[in-house]
């Protein structure tokens, strides 16, 4: 993450400085990078499920095909229906990681080193067009396998609660205004979503107070 996105946030307004200032520099670091095709299977493995079970499916996947770090479009799609059932995948996700694989030995899915010189919205409109994979999805394969560094996931909750308190409004704003919202933020979205995620929450017993 560039050393100056934390100064460019700080500078925007005083609601920013302040979060800036309590929160520290942006520590965001991308993790190693992985061929979409991988980083797309793993995210659905993770859809809607805690961390311990996405690890659990995942450790299963891996065993079917011991002999390889990950398996391969061409084994995903020869595992029986069956086989991945009992790895917990359901019928739907089984669908999607068939899918992905599919569409990775088409070239719909690109290699890493395709996809590293494609822009933004084009990748996220080559696999958004992947049933099951949603725009959201995408946002996190840019920001953590890819770092790009102008990446604001409008449709994440927790992106969009970090704003409400930032600017102590009583309502999140939609998608679609935060969007609007952003554009000042460029070029540095995905530290500004970085941020957002850190701003702090009211403690749970403060909010039930607040409520009864």
């Amino acid at each position: 993450m560039p050393a100056d996105a934390a100064a460019f946030l700080a500078a925007l307004d005083g609601d920013w400085a302040r979060l800036v200032a309590q929160v520290g520099p942006c520590a965001h670091q991308a993790k190693p990078m992985r061929e979409p095709y991988e980083a797309l299977v793993r995210a659905v493995a993770y859809q809607q499920l805690h961390v311990k079970a996405g690890d659990a499916i995942l450790a299963r996947l891996l065993a079917l095909h011991p002999q390889r770090a990950f398996p391969s479009p061409a084994q995903l799609l020869g595992a029986g229906f069956d086989s991945l059932r009992d790895c917990g995948f359901s019928a739907r996700k089984i669908e999607t990681i068939r899918g992905i694989a599919a569409a990775t030995l088409d070239g719909t899915v690109p290699d890493l080193a395709t996809a590293l010189v494609l822009p933004d919205e084009e990748l996220i409109a080559r696999l958004c067009a992947l049933k099951g994979i949603g725009r959201w999805t995408v946002e996190m394969f840019l920001i953590y396998s890819l770092d790009r560094p102008d990446i604001l996931p409008v449709d994440d909750f927790g992106v969009r609660e970090g704003y409400r308190l930032l600017k102590s409004l009583d309502t999140a704003p939609a998608p679609k205004a935060l969007a609007a919202l952003g554009a000042a933020w460029s070029p540095h979205r995905t530290a500004a979503a970085w941020y957002l995620w850190r701003v702090p929450r009211p403690p749970k017993a403060k909010l039930r107070r607040t409520a009864g």
